[in-house]
């Protein structure tokens, strides 16, 4: 099949590691991938399986592009493409408006988030093919709004590569790491990881700092995740919020590590102190390192986690039950390292890449009558 995938993300996150991961699986199982990125967009580099002749870059301003919607056209027109794949809401309409000038090539999108759509979408989602949830919640939340019909709606689990990660935690050296962090050498790491915003419960995350810090002396903090706010106002608040708490020296901030792995197995516990997740993929990801998770019971985090046996929920919005799960787990190496072993076994089981990638193989198929 021809594929393109299209997506005017600016930043590298859940949906964006999907979408990369994705394409170079579809290559490497033979189908032709082309992408459509805007300029610059970091997801360039992410997408290692394809030619560089296959990567294309379009303003994307917008949802009303007509530029893009028009070039759009042409190329899957000229490219004799099967599937237009599309992620990003603002994306839709272009997608929609190019596949409606090619009757032969079919319209698919993937829903990441629980936001909901507005209501000008169930006239740009009229000829969808199929839409992709990649979650329970996320279908849920579909199928309530009612902007596509039910029956193409089609619930596809957030894959992870669970043998890269692993390979990285077995090559991982957390002496080389803690050295070039220039931490303590018997520092406990304690992290977060995703996009600076209030979502995302950073600030909840600072406020556990304070006390698992008071009960662990040699816990250093790590915060790792883009800032998209103007100004990066975000960062700064976040770091202000850090000095007044009394955590300056302890708290690290990172805007991104090009392999994220390598802070998940350097952490002795993760957090996802999250308000909403529809899926959780760092969540996943960190499970798959073997590495010890605490998570708020966002719909995300209860899909992917089984409570005491693949991680630990706690209350959303709960500092102090942060830090009290967190804070026994890093008294605790045996529990840490059994929680590591279910995460790992639970991720592969239920939300293999490999999974991922054959069940959407499939939907295109479906979606063009291919037996």
């Amino acid at each position: 099949m021809r594929i393109l995938q299209l997506s005017s993300a600016q930043f590298l996150g859940g949906g964006e590691r999907y979408l990369a991961d994705l394409a170079n699986a579809l290559v490497e199982r033979g189908h032709d991938v082309c992408a459509i990125l805007r300029p610059h967009s970091p997801l360039a580099a992410q997408l290692t399986k394809l030619s560089p002749d296959r990567i294309r870059f379009l303003a994307l301003r917008n949802s009303f592009d007509a530029f893009s919607a028009s070039y759009l056209a042409g190329f899957v027109k000229d490219n004799g493409i099967d599937i237009v794949h599309a992620h990003m809401a603002r994306d839709y309409p272009l997608a929609a408006y190019a596949t409606a000038r090619n009757v032969d090539t079919r319209f698919v999108i993937t829903r990441h988030v629980l936001f909901p759509m507005h209501r000008f979408h169930k006239l740009t989602l009229s000829r969808v093919a199929r839409v992709i949830a990649v979650s329970n919640a996320v279908s849920l939340q579909l199928q309530s709004e009612r902007i596509v019909a039910a029956e193409k709606i089609v619930l596809i689990h957030n894959g992870v590569d669970v043998d890269r990660l692993q390979r990285v935690a077995k090559e991982f050296r957390r002496d080389e790491f803690v050295g070039k962090w220039k931490l303590p050498s018997n520092c406990l790491l304690v992290g977060t990881v995703g996009e600076l915003k209030a979502l995302k419960g950073q600030e909840e995350f600072l406020h556990a700092a304070v006390e698992i810090g008071a009960r662990h002396p040699a816990a250093r903090f790590v915060i790792a995740g883009v800032d998209s706010s103007k100004g990066q106002e975000r960062r700064k608040f976040l770091e202000q919020l850090a000095t007044e708490l009394g955590l300056e020296a302890r708290v690290i901030f990172v805007d991104w590590l090009d392999d994220i792995a390598i802070l998940y197995c350097a952490l002795d516990v993760f957090v996802s102190a999250s308000r909403a997740e529809s899926f959780g993929l760092a969540m996943a990801e960190a499970m798959a390192c073997g590495t010890a998770v605490v998570a708020t019971q966002t719909d995300g985090a209860k899909e992917i986690i089984v409570d005491g046996e693949s991680g630990i929920l706690v209350p959303i919005g709960s500092a102090d039950a942060i830090a009290s799960a967190v804070t026994t787990l890093l008294y605790d190496q045996r529990e840490r390292s059994r929680l590591g072993r279910g995460g790992v076994e639970n991720v592969r089981s239920r939300f293999s890449l490999a999974r991922m990638v054959a069940a959407t193989e499939q939907l295109y198929r479906d979606s063009l009558n291919i037996k």
